[in-house]
């Protein structure tokens, strides 16, 4: 399972990459992918959307089932990963570099407090 180290992790395996200006990088993890099976659709919010912590902001649908994604942070959309639409296999392929999801520009940066590591990440999903 691969969990990079300076990325931070939410119990629903969203994973948060901090991008400075108060944005992040939003995406699911190695082990979520891993779980759904083969990718063949992604929705996700509009630019502008206004996010709320732990709050459903769209979906992922494999071929074994539907899925939803939790928005580890509070705040606005300001960027969406547009090439998902054509290509929702990159979340399968490269899940923390080509298959993120959304950037996120946070209303309270305090949220990251609420998010795991990648040590206690991957001892919550080996229990």
């Amino acid at each position: 399972m691969n969990l990079p180290k300076e990325l931070k992790y939410s119990e629903e395996h969203e994973w948060v990459k901090q991008e400075g200006d108060n944005k992040v990088r939003v995406g699911i993890t190695d082990f979520a992918q891993d779980e759904l099976g083969d990718i063949v659709f992604v929705e996700l919010p509009e630019v502008g959307d206004e996010l709320e912590f732990n709050s459903p902001f769209g979906s992922v649908e494999s071929v074994k089932t539907v899925s939803e994604l939790y928005a580890p942070v509070s705040g606005k959309v300001v960027e969406v990963n547009e090439e998902l639409d054509d290509s929702p296999e990159k979340v399968n392929e490269s899940p923390y570099e080509d298959g993120w999801m959304i950037v996120v520009e946070m209303t309270d940066p305090a949220d990251l407090d609420k998010l795991m590591d990648a040590d206690k990440y991957e001892s919550m999903v080996s229990e």
